[in-house]
């Protein structure tokens, strides 16, 4: 977050004596670094003390560490070899230790000289590089290094101080010179203008922004570093809650038609003929939503609950609401298979008042028509005109809601289902078409922590629905070791033929598709989908629909009807191939991802994913909450060929003990960091987040909510807090560089 003018600064033009413009350019392109206030705000991942050595029986395979050590034993090897014939190769071996553990250091050929007169016997130094492994042993190849002694004053007095800061680094800059770089503009951080008000920092005993700055990174002692995090923790969540908040303040200025439902309309007669009761839970956010939908400004309220919670119901009992106060209801799905299924449940389930102005349609009746991007132009047409005359008051359709020849009668209420796969501009332009604004609610069956909600759904109010409907089956899930134990997958088909001689049918889920080209439907570009190093190392390209569904075919499953389903298909042959398959017409299902949200089969009860690992924790428990929708029981099963002690067969351990996506989510989270449910659920909130943690900081967040809600209720325009605004304008120049680049 550049703060202020004085620290925007190009970091090529006043560090040339210092940086050069080559480490400016590394700063750059490969850390992100362009300003003065970019580098001051380029803290340190953590610090090593002078007296105690690092750990070194913990060093990740494949990356680029910084270690701090002393060597214990170097020697100089002669060796033959094509480049030198005669034995003149020469191999310095230097082994460090650090009490834990030791590693190999190796220079060759010319580059021994310099570490073989340096790098002797007691030496201490920082070393970085990157860990690989040589003869089962783990070693470092040409390290970078940095000695720790010196009798110049200058080498005193720069590791004099009792803690060394470790920055994130790149293989082309060391963490020491950016150490370096970060003490030549030190100074400037006197001028950094604070954004927290006075009173708030002194209210709770935050030290200033310069001194935060020069703690965090040169600090004397660990109370200087608790010092500096807390204070920067909060500027972060503050300023982020500021621009939500503020948000929220713009919409409830804006003017909206309270919409409240007839006593003896639609919603009555829906309720009326509804085969089961409602739960507390849906009757609780049910009443929130129409108390917001009675209002005169709009209701943005975002309703989060587990799979098969009953999110649509909600949302559909809201829509007739609105038809019933004389307005459209618009619900935007993410992907065309999705909208369909969901026209297809709310026409079933509405009956004949999905009939209104049909023969035999009943009088509160209304039409509820489908709009996507394939549909045929006749009948695009037909659902244009029932839009604009007000004849539907029910649209369900995807991204082609959004177009410009798209025009209601009187837009009230827009349903986004599955906010994650929509950018705030996308729901924005949907709200646009109606002559006021209309009201908003947002679903997501993608269990959101308390705090992640405050983070990136912050404009919005939050209910959530965490009872399952009577009737809803349990979900046991276990892991299949396909390498460790061949037979386990052998039994897994054979579940899957028990399951569809009992009557029911089965879901096979891949993350490719498996034609021409590497498509993956949803779990995301394959090439950069989640590699972790086991990954990497086995370079076989994921399991893939059209080969799976082939060998299943004539091997394991054969005699079964098995259909494909895949992102790829023609909408018609989707739609027609998720009606057999709902039609109880085909026994297995091998698909993509394209089955994640939505699709309910309540005759499917077990599900088979392949190639596990390459899915994320919160889309395994998605894909999982397709089956068990009915009375019978639920069976999921994950197979993955990696190691029992990888990270990735850890997750799909987390994924098997608990149906808990609350529980999950937070899993997810610690492992993927915060970037990526951040990054997919709201343009621009990651970059400002450098050293705020979503889970581990929900005091601080729930807080400085707080404070930014009366803040702006004071001061919406915050003239009396000019360091506050020009914090906010950097975070919102960053999020609209994000949404361009979205865009």
């Amino acid at each position: 977050m550049d703060l202020v003018p004085a620290l925007e600064e190009p970091l090529k033009q006043p560090l040339k004596s210092v940086l050069g413009p080559a480490t400016a350019k590394v700063m750059a392109e490969h850390l992100g670094l362009h300003t003065v206030g970019d580098l001051l705000h380029h803290y340190p991942r953590r610090y090593e003390e002078r007296g105690q050595l690092t750990h070194l029986a913990d060093l990740p395979m494949d990356e680029h560490v910084t270690v701090v050590a002393q060597v214990a034993d170097a020697r100089l090897h002669s060796f033959a070899s094509a480049k030198a014939p005669r034995g003149k190769g020469q191999r310095l071996e230097v082994t460090i230790t650090d009490g834990s553990g030791r590693l190999q250091l190796v220079f060759f050929g010319n580059g021994v000289h310099k570490p073989h007169k340096e790098l002797l016997p007691g030496t201490r130094a920082m070393f970085a590089g990157k860990v690989s492994v040589f003869n089962r042993r783990l070693q470092l190849a040409h390290p970078a290094y940095e000695l720790l002694k010196g009798d110049s004053e200058e080498a005193v007095e720069t590791w004099a101080g009792t803690l060394i800061p470790i920055y994130p680094a790149t293989a082309k800059l060391e963490s020491w010179k950016i150490g370096k770089a970060v003490q030549t503009v030190l100074p400037s951080a006197q001028e950094a203008v604070d954004p927290l008000p006075a009173s708030l920092r002194e209210g709770r005993g935050l030290v200033t922004l310069p001194e935060a700055l020069l703690k965090i990174h040169r600090p004397h002692t660990k109370a200087d570093i608790a010092d500096a995090r807390s204070r920067l923790k909060w500027d972060e969540a503050f300023v982020l809650q500021v621009a939500l908040a503020r948000r929220r303040h713009a919409d409830t200025q804006l003017p909206a038609v309270p919409r409240t439902a007839r006593p003896d309309g639609i919603l009555t007669a829906f309720d009326d003929r509804l085969p089961f009761t409602l739960t507390d839970g849906q009757k609780k956010v049910s009443a929130e939503i129409f108390t917001d939908l009675a209002t005169d400004h709009p209701m943005h309220r975002l309703l989060q609950g587990e799979v098969g919670s009953g999110k649509t119901l909600v949302a559909l009992r809201a829509m007739l609401a609105v038809v019933d106060a004389g307005g459209q209801a618009a619900m935007l799905a993410p992907t065309e298979v999705l909208a369909q299924q969901h026209h297809r449940s709310v026409t079933e389930i509405m009956g004949e008042l999905a009939e209104g102005g049909m023969l035999g349609g009943a009088e509160h009746g209304t039409k509820v028509v489908l709009l996507t991007g394939s549909m045929g132009a006749a009948a695009r047409r037909q659902a244009l005109l029932d839009l604009v005359t007000g004849e539907a008051g029910i649209v369900i359709g995807t991204h082609a809601l959004i177009e410009d020849k798209v025009q209601f009668h009187d837009l009230g209420l827009v349903v986004v289902d599955e906010q994650h796969r929509f950018g705030v501009e996308q729901r924005d332009a949907l709200r646009g078409k109606g002559k006021q604004p209309p009201h908003l609610l947002v679903m997501t069956a993608t269990p959101i922590p308390r705090t992640v909600a405050m983070t990136v759904f912050g404009d919005l109010e939050t209910s959530v629905l965490d009872q399952l409907p009577a009737g809803r089956s349990p979900i046991a899930t276990h892991v299949v070791p396909a390498a460790d134990k061949p037979h386990f997958l052998a039994r897994a088909w054979e579940r899957v033929r028990e399951e569809v001689t009992g009557g029911h049918q089965a879901y096979v889920v891949c993350p490719r598709i498996g034609d021409d080209t590497d498509e993956t439907d949803g779990a995301g570009d394959p090439k950069k989908a989640r590699r972790s190093p086991e990954d990497e190392a086995e370079k076989r390209p994921p399991l893939a629909v059209l080969d799976i569904a082939e060998q299943l075919g004539r091997g394991p499953l054969q005699g079964l009807r098995v259909e494909v389903l895949h992102g790829r298909m023609h909408p018609d042959d989707k739609d027609a191939v998720m009606r057999r398959f709902a039609a109880g017409e085909t026994d297995v299902l091998v698909a993509t991802t394209v089955i994640e949200v939505g699709v309910n089969v309540p005759n499917a009860t077990a599900m088979v994913i392949m190639d596990a690992d390459r899915f994320g924790v919160s889309q395994l428990h998605q894909l999982r909450g397709r089956v068990g929708r009915g009375a019978a029981p639920g069976l999921c099963l994950l197979v993955s060929e990696m190691p029992e002690a990888s990270a990735a067969r850890q997750r799909l351990n987390a994924v098997a003990s608990t149906l808990d996506g609350f529980e999950l989510s937070r899993i997810d989270l610690e492992q993927r960091r915060e970037g990526d449910v951040l990054g997919q659920a709201q343009s621009g909130v990651r970059s400002s987040l450098r050293v705020l943690a979503v889970i581990e900081d929900e005091e601080v967040i729930a807080e400085a909510r707080e404070e930014a809600a009366a803040l702006v209720a004071a001061d919406p325009e915050l003239e009396r807090l000019p360091g506050l605004r020009t914090a906010l304008d950097a975070l919102l120049d960053e999020e609209r560089e994000q949404y361009l680049e979205k865009g």
